[in-house]
């Protein structure tokens, strides 16, 4: 009959255990700073310091230029750490920056790990950023005549005062027929933008050319960032302003002004150059120019197919272990103008109400370098259903973005609890007893209790022995086949089983023995 005492004992043996695994559970801590440094791959993931008071993993927002760049004339990310450093990623132009010009980090970017802070201060021929194509292939190199093209950015304004000049084109027509100087200028004139093209747009003989203004409806609100795209259509002569996601202005660039005329296509002079942020106060991020119309272009912040890490193997303690669950600390996060929204959580499914998630993944093997068991799905927290054992374990942990594109998942810590599985203990008294072209070896059962069987190792020296003879559960086997007059060296190791997995453990004493007639 069970008495209080018994309640008693059993309620401080589960208070100060928490589970039934006590005993022979341990935790294997992974950090962020361990995950990366153990990541045998990763990607679209990125390393963020001020989300949480400990560095997290999250999704990254940088756009991978090397799959895209085939569509892309001109790419400035604004992602170094010094703005003497900023580049076109597709090599088309070449990019100079005045020392007017600075950089803000990621808390502050719309895009990837920096944006370009402008100040307004330029004058005369100083300008913060000038652009000059320095090849034939540039969509905007000398004397071109070019098809469809779209240019964008994102902006960031402190005030939006009138006239800030914000993007400029000029070239010299000196060998066109219809003037000397071309432009394409963007200023901002009452809170919004107004895009301008002179002789740009030129007749299929040369001799006309079409001027057009577009100025959206929207206000941008300052302190805010919003996205911009001119974007042209050579089929139909469609120019279009789009801002936000959202058409603002369309002009036709045909010689009716209407849709249905002889479209006038874009030809660009000599001598040509961009001027970003002449005298606009604020920041830009992600200035592109592509080599098609905007139909294809996404303003989201992270991108649909989302990230993932992998990591290598990761020992457990040098034996065999069975892992019974992962733990798992994170959230989600979204960042707009520098201020951080937070949602944290401790295990459980990382799936959050505008569909941002992350997904956990767990294999094991004997090999690090080896993976035949198949990914397992798993949830922080919970038991893990079916068996994960082995040497090594490895994690992986997809990042899917929330359904709009804006709020990124993020990972703070991991932890792998598992059961370790020492291996057996050697046999005892290991005997060797030479006969004629035979030894017969005998051993004492190692102690460890669920030792399965017995590997038999020999060789004609100490430190090079053959392939080992499984002798199963037996404590003695005879070895035929051996050379009478050859010193033979014997060593047996016990071991267990668990599925296909075997854990050896260490060698006995050696036994020497020479075979006879």
């Amino acid at each position: 009959m069970i008495n209080k005492w018994h309640c008693i004992i059993v309620y401080l043996f589960f208070a100060v255990c928490g589970s039934l695994y006590c005993i022979e559970e341990k935790t294997l801590g992974l950090d962020t700073d361990t995950l990366l440094k153990s990541a045998g791959s990763q990607a679209g993931i990125t390393r963020l310091d001020f989300i949480r008071s400990r560095p997290v993993l999250a999704l990254s927002s940088k756009r991978n230029f090397d799959e895209i760049n085939a569509d892309r004339d001109m790419a400035i990310s604004f992602t170094e750490k010094d703005a003497s450093f900023f580049a076109d990623s597709t090599g088309n132009y070449k990019v100079t920056v005045s020392p007017s010009l600075s950089v803000v980090d990621h808390r502050f970017s719309r895009i990837g790990s920096g944006a370009a802070l402008f100040t307004g201060m330029s004058s005369g021929k100083t300008s913060p950023l000038n652009i000059e194509p320095k090849n034939s292939g540039a969509l905007f190199s000398a004397n071109k005549r070019m098809g469809d093209f779209s240019l964008e950015f994102w902006l960031h304004p402190f005030n939006l005062e009138n006239s800030e000049e914000i993007v400029l084109w000029t070239a010299n027509l000196q060998n066109i027929m219809i003037g000397e100087f071309q432009s394409i200028r963007c200023l901002s004139l009452k809170n919004k933008l107004e895009w301008s093209f002179k002789n740009f747009f030129i007749s299929p003989d040369g001799k006309n050319s079409k001027d057009l203004v577009l100025r959206g409806l929207s206000a941008i609100v300052p302190k805010t960032w919003s996205h911009h795209i001119i974007s042209f259509d050579s089929s139909s002569g469609v120019l279009e302003y789009i801002v936000n996601g959202k058409t603002e202005a369309i002009e036709y660039a045909t010689n009716t002004g209407a849709e249905g005329g002889e479209v006038f296509l874009p030809v660009t002079g000599e001598r040509g150059s961009f001027i970003l942020g002449g005298t606009y106060s604020g920041l830009m991020d992600e200035f592109i120019i592509h080599k098609n119309s905007a139909a294809s272009v996404k303003t989201q912040k992270y991108p649909d197919r989302g990230g993932r890490i992998e990591t290598k193997a990761i020992g457990l303690g040098g034996n065999f272990g069975t892992v019974k669950k992962i733990e798992a600390a994170g959230g989600r996060t979204s960042i707009l103008n520098a201020k951080i929204n937070n949602e944290h959580r401790q295990n459980g499914r990382f799936r959050f109400s505008d569909d941002s998630e992350i997904q956990f993944f767990i294999r094991a093997s004997n090999n690090p370098y080896q993976w035949d068991n198949p990914w397992q799905t798993v949830i922080p927290g919970a038991d893990i259903s079916t068996e994960i054992y082995g040497r090594y374990v490895q994690i992986a942990a997809d990042f899917y973005p929330s359904a709009n594109g804006e709020t990124s998942p993020y990972l703070e810590e991991l932890r792998i609890i598992y059961i370790p599985e020492d291996p057996p203990m050697p046999p005892a008294n290991l005997v060797a007893v030479a006969m004629d072209e035979a030894v017969l070896l005998q051993w004492k059962n190692s102690p460890t209790q669920k030792t399965q069987g017995y590997l038999v190792y020999y060789g004609t020296s100490s430190d090079n022995f053959l392939p080992p003879i499984d002798a199963g559960k037996n404590n003695s086997i005879r070895i035929e086949g051996l050379k009478n007059g050859v010193l033979y060296y014997f060593r047996v190791a016990a071991y267990t089983q668990n599925t296909a997995n075997t854990n050896i453990g260490e060698f006995s004493r050696e036994a020497r023995a020479r075979p006879l007639k």
